[in-house]
């Protein structure tokens, strides 16, 4: 399912000026980028390395079709993923997407980099006539908190979630 041609963004970085982006859905030749992004984010969420499970990981979700990874590349090198999960509202009787990551490297942060991402997956919702996307965040993360309210996203009081683990610490 491609949902998003390549583009390019100019973003403007204080100490370095401006300079182009690339971002677009990822696929079979994005595994290798990808898994490396997505074994940092694991580990700033205090998960051990493990760089060979993230690629099998990645590269199972791209050749299954069982999520939409959007990146971001800045002269060949991969910076920035968004990936979602999908799902379906039995209340609204439509899709849902699951935004589950979004992460920058840190050089990269504060330059419109998680934006665009965030974009790409909001457009996403709407070009699949989903009913809402959900995700969660660690309350210290108070940077793409921040992000995530700044374009709507509102913190869930109503309901409360509830998880039954499978997996031993």
């Amino acid at each position: 399912m491609l949902l998003c041609k390549k583009y390019e963004v100019a973003l403007n970085k204080e100490d370095k000026g401006e300079y182009k982006m690339e971002f677009y859905q990822a696929n079979q030749q994005d595994v290798e980028g990808v898994a490396d992004l997505f074994d940092r984010y694991r580990q700033f969420y205090q998960q051990p390395a493990s760089n060979t499970d993230a690629y099998r990981f990645i590269k199972e979700r791209i050749v299954n079709g069982d999520s939409i990874i959007f990146v971001a590349k800045k002269e060949m090198e991969y910076i920035g993923f968004v990936q979602l999960y999908p799902t379906y509202s039995s209340i609204a009787m439509k899709k849902a997407w699951i935004l589950n990551d979004l992460y920058v490297v840190e050089k990269e942060r504060r330059v419109g980099v998680a934006q665009q991402l965030l974009n790409l997956a909001m457009n996403l919702g709407q070009q699949t006539d989903a009913a809402y996307i959900t995700l969660e965040t660690a309350p210290m993360n108070s940077g793409a908190k921040q992000l995530y309210e700044k374009n709507g996203f509102v913190c869930d009081t109503a309901f409360e979630h509830h998880t039954l683990s499978f997996t031993s610490k």
